[in-house]
């Protein structure tokens, strides 16, 4: 890419004008499921700027939702992604510390006969025993193999950036080696920001995935402009702020000039308000409900706002009471996932007394 490109980008992200970075595409996704007619010709989708490669624009997460205890019951699952799918979605992210997610996510799609379908975002966290160590991290990918029932992972991404001076070679060797298809590197903690940050300015990575929302927008200072200027994908993850944003809104009405881009809830508000900016390439909302699932995915068509509607949608949400105080308030109001991981989280704070 020619410095003049990378100039011409970095304004791209800066105006946020109309000229979004859409695509439509009614044969998407290469041997993908056919969807429906009249949803792929108005889908929301993002080419991946390494390879061109079209992905639907909404994704789903696995965290906490899709971690369940043995023997708990779990048809909701099968129904929210049935729903994903049917929809247009074709993107999942997981990782093995997710519980059970990646055991949720490889049995129903092998059931649905979708396994070798979908765009698959798996992650590594691995320290090793000593520094060059990567025993571990081959354990832990061929573990999410077997989980997922899939010899190949589009992608693998480093979680949280742990260990990523020595991991992302590795990730590169397996890329090499066919095992993965892209790298990439995660985090949704804001004092990583910048570490994060100049991981995407100095190494030649395919994604980058970060937390980004009407409410979180320090992506914008740094990480999204470098990710324009290095032609590396964006994945989103927390765009409802883990449920905060929806107890923020609970009650409240649709502005009604979220009507000019086809909103017709606030989880779709939030979702087009994140997928308008054109260095994002997919959001990764999760949820426990199928039917937050359709809402989901009803994001994934209409117009997008532009400039000024984003602004305007932004100056509602701060005219709210309690907006810019979100971070300080307890994550998922309400809700209460029983899993594995919430019983590892459990048992250290018994631990602890």
């Amino acid at each position: 890419m020619t410095f003049q490109q990378q100039s011409n980008r970095r304004e791209f992200v800066k105006t946020l004008g109309l000229g979004l970075a859409l695509t439509t595409a009614p044969g998407l996704l290469m041997q993908a499921e056919p969807v429906n007619a009249q949803t792929a010709q108005d889908m929301i989708t993002r080419k991946i700027p390494r390879t061109g490669e079209v992905l639907p624009a909404i994704g789903l997460g696995t965290y906490l939702t899709f971690d369940l205890l043995p023997g708990a019951p779990r048809s909701h699952i099968q129904d929210i992604i049935k729903r994903f799918w049917e929809g247009g979605g074709r993107v999942f992210d997981t990782s093995p510390l997710y519980g059970s997610g990646e055991i949720s996510v490889g049995d129903f799609a092998s059931a649905m006969g979708i396994t070798e379908k979908m765009f698959i975002c798996n992650k590594i966290w691995s320290t090793g025993e000593f520094l060059s160590d990567d025993s571990h991290a081959k354990r832990s990918f061929e573990q999410s193999q077997q989980r997922l029932w899939r010899e190949k992972i589009d992608l693998m991404q480093v979680h949280s950036l742990v260990n990523v001076d020595q991991i992302v070679p590795v990730l590169k060797n397996w890329k090499k080696e066919g095992k993965i298809r892209y790298v990439g590197v995660t985090h949704h903690e804001v004092p990583y920001f910048p570490a994060l940050a100049g991981h995407v300015e100095r190494s030649d990575l395919d994604f980058v995935q970060v937390h980004y929302s009407i409410q979180m927008r320090l992506a914008e200072e740094r990480i999204l402009p470098a990710a324009v200027d290095k032609g590396t994908a964006v994945l989103v993850n927390m765009p409802f702020e883990k449920a905060r944003l929806f107890s923020l809104v609970q009650g409240r009405p649709l502005p009604d000039f979220a009507k000019e881009i086809g909103c017709e809830n606030w989880a779709q508000y939030f979702l087009k308000w994140v997928i308008s900016h054109p260095a994002i390439t997919c959001v990764i909302p999760a949820t426990s409900n199928p039917a937050h699932q359709s809402q989901n995915i009803g994001a994934l068509r209409g117009p997008l706002p532009d400039k000024d509607l984003r602004s305007r949608m932004l100056k509602h949400m701060e005219s709210i009471p309690g907006f810019d105080k979100l971070q300080d308030t307890a994550p998922y109001p309400g809700k209460s996932y029983q899993g594995l991981i919430r019983r590892g989280i459990n048992a250290r704070t018994a631990a602890a007394k």
